[in-house]
Order: C-alpha cells, then sequence, then structure tokens
C-alpha cells in the first residue's frame, strides 16, 4: 500500500471543480452518484508515484490509466442491497491498483480491509474466484444475509484486518484485487451534495 498526505495543492479548488460536474449511477454496485474523469486530469496525480508504484506492487512496466470517477456516497444504510453490505474487489488482476483520493473534510470515514473468514482470502485471484463464491454463498446460507448497513468491523462471513483514516487529501493506493470497503461511522448520514458530501476520487491504473 501507498498512502500520500497532501497530495494535491489546493484541495478546495478541486473540491469546487468536482461539485459542478453532473453526477449518476453508474453500475450496480457502488453505492451512490459517479461522474467520469479523464485521464489528461487523473494521471497527473499518480505520474510521479510511477517508479515507486513498480517497486512496491512488482510491476513489469508503469502503471496506466484505466478508469477515473468522481465518486459521491449516496445511499443510506437501510437502502443497501445486500451486495452493497459486504467487502468487495475491483477485478481478479493482482496488477490492477484503486487510487482513491479523499476529498471529504469531514472526519471519521475512511477505507477498510477484510479476510474472507472460511477461506482465509484477503484478495481474490482468477484462481480463487470460484471458491471465493461458492465459499459466500454458503456462508450466506449458514449464517443469513447481512443486515441492511455498511459492513463495519467485523461480520459473520468477513474480519476486518486494516484501516486507513480517510483523511482530506490523502491519496491511498493499494491492489484492486483485495478485499475492501468504505468504512463509515454508525452515525453517518449519506448527503447528495458534492460540496459537503463523502466525496473520493477513484482511480483504477492497470500495468
Amino acid at each position: 500500500m501507498v498512502v500520500v498526505d497532501d497530495a494535491l495543492a489546493d484541495p478546495e479548488l478541486v473540491r469546487a471543480v468536482a461539485a459542478r460536474h453532473t453526477y449518476r449511477p453508474i453500475g450496480p454496485h457502488y453505492p451512490g452518484l459517479r461522474a467520469p474523469v479523464s485521464a489528461a486530469i487523473a494521471m497527473p496525480l499518480v505520474d510521479p508515484l510511477g517508479p515507486l508504484l513498480q517497486q512496491v506492487f512488482h510491476l513489469a512496466a508503469p502503471p496506466a490509466f484505466g478508469e477515473c470517477f468522481l465518486s459521491l456516497l449516496t445511499m443510506s444504510p437501510q437502502d443497501l442491497a445486500p451486495i452493497q453490505r459486504l467487502p468487495h474487489f475491483d477485478g481478479v488482476e493482482p496488477e490492477r491498483l484503486a487510487v482513491l483520493l479523499y476529498l471529504d473534510p469531514a472526519a471519521g470515514t475512511g477505507t477498510a480491509f477484510y479476510r474472507q473468514r472460511s477461506t482465509g482470502f484477503e484478495s481474490v485471484t482468477a484462481e480463487r474466484f470460484a471458491s471465493y463464491q461458492q465459499n459466500l454463498h454458503a456462508d450466506a446460507a449458514r449464517h443469513g444475509l447481512p443486515a441492511a448497513g455498511y459492513i463495519g468491523e467485523d461480520s459473520a462471513l468477513f474480519e476486518r484486518i486494516g484501516l486507513v483514516e480517510g483523511l482530506f487529501n490523502r491519496l491511498v493506493i493499494y491492489r484492486g484485487n483485495q478485499l475492501h470497503c468504505a468504512s463509515l461511522p454508525p452515525d453517518f448520514v449519506p448527503v447528495a451534495d458534492p460540496s459537503r458530501g463523502r466525496l473520493t476520487l477513484n482511480l483504477f491504473l492497470n500495468c
């Protein structure tokens, strides 16, 4: 994992620009709204880190742009679909990197990382995918679906093994196939306004 604090010279300006974007649902999994961001805007954020990322993540070549979004978490805990109450992974490729920039000045949120209890998996590869799914269905049948709400520290299906605090203007980079989920305080109330809500920039890199 790579963590960079004070990533932007003027994060308030970036928030102001982000507030002028048009947000809409993109895909069935993210519990909120998103606005696409181009490679020309996103890549200067990570280009200076290229050699470091190659070293830390053992990449054969510098990572390249995959896709990028401004993401605004807007869904209330009681409205989450069952799949949104579990940790997720962004792909099965170990060389796929997730870059997360926290743009919400409010304290108390972050990103948590998990281990599937029945398999011990902390990440999901192509070789592990079938076993991960099979055990997930079996565990859900045995323990029941998670109650409505964002996953917290632990559950019958998953154990939380790490937490990155979502400090304003902090950049976090990790392998996208790691099991992870947003970490939110129990009293979290979503706000559908990018100037006030939980706003992040999510950039995905491929090698």
